[in-house]
């Protein structure tokens, strides 16, 4: 029986009848190779190309591959989860459409909320990534920034955003064509880069694997250092065990996506199969890269010469080809410029599939405007991919963004917390669910990857928790002047009942 009030919930039975609501239907077009496309288009990305380097040479050193291990063990245990829950519930929306089914409206609000700024903080953070990568290519010294009058503004962000809100309008088995051609190219370069780059490897630049933690008076502190070296005191995280969880936690930035396929739920042919293959197949394939690339890139130079004012790197920030100019390679530069591009088109491309998606699914139960939830001629919702496409672009076209990766990271790790708690709830409300994949070892599996999330949330900054307590309250607010009134499973539960009509009493004789 749904909850009532803010807990009330919505059947499982119910989520997937309203795929079939005239006029918000979506075209089931997608496959397992599609889907697993999608999951390495959109984690192969930024991260490969940029965060890695800077991460290795101010935070983990050579231990950065083993930051990579660790970020990859709580996103495949979150994985499990996702490929369980949505093998039983194939609709749109992922992680919100899960949480309205096992902890009511409120929560999965709280979720859908949580997942706009993943999804729009991503999309425009990765966006205004590519506009470097195209200033690199093109000879403008990694800027395509114009001014009109007073306002400047990034004409690289806005090309690139624009180009995939039509893709994506056109349909997304177009998109899903498109993102293979892409990430067939990126996966070249990072192969090219690892085969190359091993011919370098020096086993010395491997010691100390975990460099000594440096003092608080050379390293982050405040609001800037993680919650946990806050809390216990450290006083910093460079270098030493702190410096490896912290880095475990920044580089959990390059494997955000895999959740995304999940949001596809509802386009896929054969949900039950096909989406616990996408799901995993793309994680242990990026997982595979990455740390390959990890270990080539600590093998090349020494992890000191990396960091931020190091001689090799000066004022700006390591990169890939900062290990490939240092050995003389200067090829190479163009080679991840190149990759770089392809990488980071497919990452905004499905990052923005996903908003676009939440925000149907969030529509489509009246918590957004119904009229978002209508879908064109092609099955795909058209006002809602503009509207995305839009506030991606403002954002990253007229705003400094800085490093929002953090922002991102705990938005995503909250999401994961829910959906493996979900994961254990639907399993004693509704064991005759009918599932495509089952967790196994249940409930260790989803336990241990609450406690694994939750652990890396606790490496992320002061400052980044701060920002997320502000948007979430901004988002309660949001639910109770709108979404509560609006809720379509509310109206349908206050909706008055009509009397049964009663038989005619018989008339007795006189």
């Amino acid at each position: 029986m749904p909850g009532a009030g803010i807990w009330r919930t919505k059947s499982v039975e119910q989520s997937i009848a309203d795929t079939d609501e005239p006029g918000t239907r979506l075209r089931r077009d997608l496959t397992a190779w599609d889907l697993t496309v999608f999951g390495v288009a959109v984690v192969v990305g930024a991260g490969i190309f940029t965060l890695t380097a800077r991460t290795a040479g101010n935070v983990a050193g050579p231990s950065i591959s083993l930051a990579f291990v660790l970020a990859a063990a709580a996103c495949g245990l979150a994985a499990l989860c996702y490929a369980e829950f949505a093998s039983a519930v194939p609709v749109a929306g992922s992680a919100y459409t899960f949480s309205y089914a096992t902890f009511g409206e409120f929560v999965a609000w709280i979720i859908g909320w949580d997942l706009i700024l993943e999804f729009a903080l991503a999309s425009a953070v990765v966006a205004k990534g590519w506009s470097l990568y195209l200033g690199n290519v093109i000879g403008a010294a990694g800027s395509t920034t114009a001014h009109l009058g007073p306002i400047a503004f990034d004409w690289g962000a806005l090309v690139i955003i624009g180009a995939i809100t039509l893709v994506l309008a056109i349909g997304t088995k177009v998109s899903s064509r498109v993102s293979a051609v892409i990430t067939a190219i990126k996966i070249i370069v990072v192969l090219l880069v690892i085969v190359v780059g091993a011919f370098y490897v020096k086993k010395e630049n491997y010691s100390p694997y975990v460099p000594p933690a440096e003092g608080a008076a050379s390293t982050a502190s405040g609001v800037h250092q993680s919650l946990f070296s806050f809390f216990t005191g450290a006083g910093g995280s460079t270098y030493g065990w702190y410096g490896l969880l912290a880095a475990a936690s920044l580089v959990f930035f390059t494997f955000i996506g895999f959740d995304v396929v999940a949001t596809t739920a509802e386009e896929t042919k054969n949900p039950q199969k096909a989406l616990p293959r996408g799901i995993l197949g793309s994680l242990a394939i990026v997982t595979v890269l990455y740390v390959g690339v990890t270990l080539v890139l600590t093998g090349m130079v020494k992890y000191t010469d990396l960091r931020s004012g190091s001689p090799l790197v000066g004022d700006s920030s390591a990169t890939l080809a900062t290990a490939f100019e240092a050995h003389g390679i200067t090829w190479a530069q163009w080679v991840i410029n190149f990759g770089g591009l392809a990488g980071l088109t497919t990452v905004v491309m499905v990052m923005m599939l996903g908003q676009t998606r939440v925000l149907f699914a969030m529509s489509r139960d009246g918590l957004m405007p119904r009229g978002l939830a209508k879908t064109g001629k092609k099955g795909t919702p058209v006002r809602i991919t503009l509207i995305v496409g839009g506030v991606v672009a403002l954002l990253a076209g007229f705003f400094p963004m800085g490093t929002l990766e953090e922002m991102v990271n705990i938005g995503t790790l909250f999401a994961f917390v829910l959906v493996c708690i979900g994961v254990m709830v639907l399993r004693r409300t509704r064991p005759d669910l009918p599932r495509g994949f089952r967790v196994p070892l249940m409930p260790v599996v989803p336990i241990v990857a609450v406690l694994a999330c939750l652990w890396l949330m606790l490496n992320l900054s002061v400052e980044t928790w701060i920002r997320f307590v502000v948007w979430m309250a901004l988002g309660v607010a949001v639910y109770f002047s709108y979404g509560y009134r609006k809720s379509v499973l509310g109206r349908r539960l206050n909706a008055p009942v009509e009397p049964a009509p009663q038989p005619e009493r018989a008339s007795l004789p006189v």
